[in-house]
């Protein structure tokens, strides 16, 4: 199966070819609720003005607005998005009245099974768990002290990959670095679908130590492949160069929000960035006017910390349309 298929749909050919003002939106990513269980060392939470929970009839306006534009793809998360009272009733509503086929949470794996089981029959068929060690004792310690903690996380790993699509989002930090390959192998041996490796936004280095790596595990995950394959060539996971595109494509169908407010992207909401503009019916042209007057480039959040695959996306459509061009003049 195509990398794209699987998770990394940021990279699909056909939506970096199409993406305009009218191309359906690809992907929406709503933050349910600031509250977590957790208290991971590299977390950064949310800006205040963000902060609390979206009420339902809020979430179930977010996604109508973005299904109106053929919403393909959506995220929910936090925060912790199983601490939400209304998760259920959202899930249901993305998949039942608006058609959304990829719907997707964001977890650190540490609620009841039987609660990820229900989230699966109204409608969840992607899973993103947080797995940032490979032992109790540390796992607990990366959780914020919780005893027991990692222990209820991996058995839910084991069970739910069986079940349906899922990864594990393994962030690298100072404590945790000499540790990076034996969490892969572990992640591997539980059965997941892929492993999103990346540096914390606070420790982004590269890791040449995944050189060791038993080839076997890196080819049966494409999108830790895709990362490996950048880290060994020297690249980090953050950061743009000179040479890459300044323009951001992904706004233009993609959309973070938090609040009352629509972001550029999560990771630019995540470091503290300023919206785009509130919730309305018109964040859309809001965000192509975003598009046009912004540099990525001359942008401190976006230079230091927009991810690889982002970047390879927007040069992608980048090298798309200069071959429209030369071949209009």
């Amino acid at each position: 199966m195509r990398l794209e298929e699987i998770g990394f749909y940021t990279l699909e050919e056909k939506r970096a070819k199409e993406v305009s003002s009218k191309s359906p939106m690809w992907r929406c990513e709503i933050l349910l609720t600031d509250r977590c269980n957790f208290s991971c060392p590299y977390c950064r939470g949310l800006r205040k003005d963000c902060a609390g929970e979206q009420s339902l009839p809020n979430v179930m306006s977010i996604i109508n607005t973005w299904s109106k534009d053929n919403l393909r793809n959506i995220r929910f998360s936090g925060g912790e998005p199983t601490l939400y009272p209304h998760l259920i009733k959202a899930i249901r509503y993305a998949r039942d009245y608006c058609g959304i086929k990829r719907i997707a949470i964001s977890t650190n794996g540490y609620s009841l099974t039987k609660y990820y089981l229900e989230l699966i029959n109204a409608g969840v068929n992607d899973i993103s768990i947080s797995l940032d060690a490979c032992c109790s004792s540390f796992g607990d310690k990366m959780a914020g002290g919780i005893k027991g903690a990692w222990d209820v996380v991996v058995e839910n790993i084991k069970i739910l990959s069986k079940l349906t699509y899922v990864t594990v989002g393994v962030v690298l930090t100072e404590d945790t670095i000499n540790q990076a390959t034996d969490i892969i192998k572990f992640a591997h041996d539980l059965g997941v679908a892929d492993i999103r490796l990346l540096s914390a936004a606070q420790y982004n280095v590269v890791i040449p130590q995944l050189e060791t790596i038993d080839k076997s595990i890196v080819d049966a995950h494409p999108i830790l492949k895709y990362r490996i394959n950048h880290f060994l060539n020297g690249r980090n996971v953050r950061g743009i160069s000179e040479n890459d595109c300044h323009k951001c494509y992904m706004v233009l169908d993609d959309s973070a929000i938090a609040g009352n407010y629509h972001f550029p992207c999560i990771i630019y909401l995540r470091e503290g960035g300023n919206p785009i503009g509130k919730v309305n019916p018109d964040m859309r042209k809001e965000r192509i006017l975003w598009h046009e007057r912004h540099d990525s480039y001359d942008d401190p959040i976006c230079r230091k910390n927009c991810l690889d695959v982002c970047i390879d996306y927007n040069n992608k459509v980048s090298g798309y349309r200069k071959e429209i061009e030369n071949e209009q003049s």
